[in-house]
């Protein structure tokens, strides 16, 4: 892959590029208690695992904003309803549709984490899940490929033509649905000023969140373990979805439970552990309530 195509897979604006932030809210019925050492949405609310460990993919597509957040929401969504719904909700309309107007996001071209926060709770987000599949209104629009690893019987993300998500009135994968009837929308949008306990008892009370980081070479290989950067170039941002948190005796880190937009071929399972504060990450943390 090139180096053109791996910058077109980081597809997020972070410090000192940030344009928009989210408000930064105290939200009083989320608890102000010192966390525990651990915490993991999957295990906390099983009902929604399959939402919160699923690895969607961005394909070829800077869409990771897109994913991060809309991932999030997805499963915040879930938690919400005591796993009443485990709908999945489309990244592709989230891309398409939250734009350089109203988000200053640009599809596959990159964009913010904070603003579609502000879209879900304004707008809403329609029903979708991951390409090929046509039981909600708009699925994502690029199949999966092997980021940054050899995958038999999967192509190179470099090799997938691009089709970026369309703002549609209407459901492409899914005609029986209505698109005006199917958005859900948030009921709140907020960010936290970096605020480690704030995010983590946030996480505790509502589930996932987004976030987004700076990603140099060596995440590319990531394989298992906590990541901390340690050598290669800055590659741009990169957002994904944040679900918990631990402490690995054996580095004697702080680390954040992240899953990924790479599939689960990459990483583990999809997703990996990066320690506290590297990269920038506890400054890029977003969220709001379902």
């Amino acid at each position: 892959m090139s180096r053109r195509q791996i910058k077109k897979m980081m597809g997020t604006v972070v410090d000192p590029e940030w344009v928009v932030r989210a408000p930064t809210v105290k939200r009083s019925n989320a608890s102000n208690q010192a966390p525990p050492q651990s915490f993991d949405t999957a295990v906390n609310w099983p009902e929604c695992d399959s939402l919160i460990l699923f690895a969607r993919d961005q394909s070829d597509c800077g869409s990771c904003w897109a994913h991060g957040t809309t991932e999030a929401f997805n499963d915040r969504k879930c938690i919400a309803t005591g796993g009443a719904d485990t709908n999945m909700l489309s990244v592709s309309d989230t891309a398409g549709c939250c734009g350089a107007k109203n988000c200053l996001s640009f599809d596959c071209n990159g964009g913010q984490v904070a603003t579609p926060w502000k879209w879900f709770k304004d707008v809403g987000v329609v029903s979708g899940g991951p390409y090929g599949d046509n039981q909600w209104c708009y699925a994502y629009t690029m199949p999966e490929c092997a980021h940054h690893v050899v995958v038999q019987g999967m192509e190179d993300c470099s090799l997938v033509p691009t089709v970026a998500p369309q703002c549609l009135s209407s459901c492409p994968s899914n005609t029986s649905i209505v698109y005006a009837n199917d958005k859900t929308q948030s009921l709140s949008n907020y960010g936290f000023g970096g605020d480690v306990v704030a995010i983590q008892n946030d996480i505790m009370a509502y589930g996932s969140v987004s976030a987004a980081f700076t990603v140099y070479e060596d995440f590319l290989t990531y394989s298992g373990g906590v990541y901390y950067h340690q050598s290669g170039a800055s590659l741009g941002g990169h957002a994904i979805k944040m679900y918990g948190w631990g402490y690995d005796a054996v580095s004697g880190m702080n680390y954040w439970m992240c899953m990924n937009s790479w599939n689960n071929t990459w990483g583990v399972n999809g997703g990996f552990w990066i320690e506290m504060g590297n990269c920038g990450i506890n400054n890029e943390v977003n969220a709001g309530l379902a």
